[in-house]
């Protein structure tokens, strides 16, 4: 094969692998929400314990990463101070155990399908909060879309058919605490020059959620587990369960590193159909035409957004470029007038 062939074939060979990281994405993703489902639903395992259940997760990713960390020494910890983790990483924590109790706890109260439509505002929240942490600036055009997404996530709202007021007061806290940690990640993190890849992050971040929730476990669910006499540990279930989460944090790496961002949020819309659509034909959950009408509009707002964060990603890159040659030039101006300079003061002496 000649020059173009094999440039075809390296190409072919990126689609594919970039289509692989997708696929694994979309499949542990979606897999841990449909578990997380089954075990906390009453009409199914029937086992309502979400902070328990978190803490089985956190305690599971806890105890591998240190493994790998400290034992295999897979990866390298990063370097950290006991100032920054109390500043930087316990705040993250926190937030990181509230979203979780939350979102894990909503699944008792609301169908799948609808919770994916509430999980919409995801960037709604984040761009508020970004302005209010003056990480983003306030736009009308911004906001508009926002409202349009809010808008669309409101008529789902009206016409759900199973609709519980304190499953979707969950769930929207549970966004609201998820979007506040991305944009203090940003914050409190990137912005000092630290990065966690999944298993660092997950090494120092876990043992903090796990520290947290102990403590409403211990009010809330401990007494009525210690009451409980007729549950005993599955293993299985709950091993396999872990084991699934801890894979999803690779795989989210995975996705972003060898992809994009930008592809995880298209790759996030297309799980989101799939939830709809095993919600409404394997779980028999009920979706209503006012459902899917609202859950398109939010779509086609959330597609907007990525679009213009697309966009402004491509015209800062384009700016960095345009940059590059004028500062080259620049440098070699400089070093004319130095030769020239040099050469007059040769020709004085």
């Amino acid at each position: 094969m000649g020059k173009g062939g094999a440039l075809s074939e390296g190409v072919l060979k990126k689609i594919i692998l970039s289509y692989t990281y997708v696929a694994i994405w979309i499949f542990l993703s979606f897999t841990v929400i449909v578990y997380n489902k089954y075990i906390l639903d009453r009409k199914m395992y029937n086992w309502p314990y979400p902070i328990s259940l978190t803490m089985i997760h956190m305690g599971f990713c806890s105890s591998l990463a240190y493994f790998l960390v400290n034992v295999v020494k897979m990866v390298e910890p990063v370097q950290m101070t006991r100032d920054v983790y109390l500043k930087s990483v316990v705040p993250i924590g926190l937030l990181y155990s509230l979203s979780l109790w939350l979102s894990n706890s909503a699944y008792i109260y609301l169908s799948v399908s609808f919770i994916q439509m509430l999980k919409a505002l995801m960037p709604v929240a984040v761009y508020s909060i970004g302005v209010m942490f003056k990480k983003e600036s306030f736009k009308t055009q911004t906001m508009t879309n926002m409202l349009s997404i809010s808008f669309g996530v409101a008529i789902a709202a009206y016409g759900e058919a199973q609709f519980n007021t304190f499953g979707v007061v969950l769930q929207l806290g549970a966004v609201c605490f998820e979007a506040t940690r991305l944009v203090l990640i940003q914050i409190l993190l990137t912005s000092k020059g630290i990065t966690f890849n999944p298993i660092t992050s997950l090494y120092y971040v876990a043992p903090c959620c796990l520290a947290f929730l102990s403590v409403p476990w211990m009010i809330v669910e401990f007494p009525k587990l210690r009451d409980t006499s007729s549950f005993h540990f599955d293993y299985f279930i709950f091993g396999t369960n872990s084991i699934c989460a801890f894979l999803l944090n690779l795989a989210v790496f995975l996705l972003v590193g060898k992809t994009s961002a930008l592809t995880m949020n298209v790759a996030g819309v297309v799980k989101d159909w799939l939830l709809i659509a095993f919600s409404w034909s394997v779980i028999k959950d009920t979706v209503t035409p006012i459902n899917l009408f609202g859950y398109v509009i939010a779509f086609l707002g959330v597609g907007y957004y990525n679009h213009a964060k697309l966009q402004a990603l491509k015209a800062k890159e384009a700016e960095k470029k345009a940059a590059l040659p004028d500062d080259e030039s620049g440098k070699l101006l400089e070093e004319r007038e130095g030769e020239k300079s040099s050469r007059k003061a040769e020709s004085d002496n």
